[in-house]
């Protein structure tokens, strides 16, 4: 009885010529291991894009392909179908030792991997396409061949964000009053999604910014931006913004700032989490409460701003 394609390996071709390995990479699970799981990257997407083609992760949806490196993509979904048996599959398929783990065996062997599955319209061509290329040579620009040192780990702004993050929730009572804890704390009645900030960056369990003051730094976003602007009080703009970083938005164009949140990680494409205060879905500004949102770079004046550590 002759083999499905998936119960032998995938045909070689190629190799696909990329710039290099980008990096290893390791689930939140690793961590029982000693390993630190992976940052999120376009190197994952790709992964993700190509074993989509080869059969091994879920239905074509590239929509769907974030740049997180997930238990369930490292070792497979746990139903039994070969669409959900993710990097832990395809290892099995080239007979390396599925830890799930991506390492550089399995990043070279999957250079030469052609499509197997004859019900594929795109048979015979490698798991690797054009799309696939360029964003693992956008990750190998971006790591080099290994993991980057995690980003605000053990600095303020990682754990201001981590502080915000278990805020989520948080209303202020009664309604449209601008009276919380934050503004409580802070010592002024008021629009306080800038306070809100400034708690997270004096009342985490790491360390005080230097860059905030309660009761005086800061509490109305445009100084925040003409300080980071001018490079004032520790902090700068930047273009690559990092997780714990801020992000300020002018809603309408008109060169005053209208909001401020911390920066959690890119979603896709220009798209972006951030932990905010005084907002609602309703009231972008003033709603009263602290959120993940979901925004977009591109949807207002967005400006990012590093605030350096002590």
């Amino acid at each position: 009885m002759a083999s499905e394609w998936y119960q032998v390996a995938y045909k070689g071709g190629g190799p696909v010529k990329v710039k290099g390995f980008p990096r290893p990479l390791y689930p939140p699970d690793a961590s029982k291991h000693g390993k630190k799981a992976s940052v999120d990257g376009p190197d994952i997407k790709a992964l993700k894009r190509a074993l989509c083609r080869g059969g091994r992760w879920g239905d074509w949806n590239p929509d769907a392909w974030d740049e997180a490196f997930s238990n369930a993509f490292s070792h497979g979904k746990g139903t039994g179908n070969v669409k959900d048996s993710g990097i832990a599959g395809f290892q099995r398929q080239m007979d390396i030792d599925d830890t799930g783990w991506w390492g550089k065996s399995s990043f070279t062997t999957l250079t030469y991997c052609l499509i197997s599955d004859p019900n594929s319209p795109h048979v015979g061509q490698p798991l690797l396409d054009g799309p696939c290329v360029q964003l693992l040579n956008q990750a190998f620009d971006k790591f080099g061949g290994k993991e980057p040192a995690p980003s605000g780990g053990g600095t303020i702004r990682k754990a201001a964000l981590d502080l915000a993050v278990t805020q989520i929730g948080v209303k202020e009572s009664p309604a449209n009053s601008n009276q919380c804890k934050y503004t409580s704390w802070y010592g002024m009645t008021g629009p306080w999604c800038a306070m809100f900030v400034t708690w997270c960056f004096l009342t985490n369990t790491t360390g005080k910014s230097p860059s905030f003051v309660k009761g005086s730094k800061y509490a109305y976003v445009p100084y925040v931006v003409a300080d980071a602007r001018s490079g004032k009080n520790r902090l700068m703009t930047t273009d690559d913004p990092q997780p714990g970083d801020l992000v300020c938005y002018d809603w309408g164009y008109d060169g005053t700032y209208d909001h401020i949140g911390i920066f959690e990680k890119w979603t896709s494409g220009t798209s972006f989490n951030a932990i905010e205060g005084n907002t609602s879905t309703s009231n972008n500004s003033n709603g009263g409460q602290v959120m993940r949102r979901t925004r977009n770079r591109s949807a207002q004046a967005t400006t990012f701003v590093v605030v350096k550590e002590p």
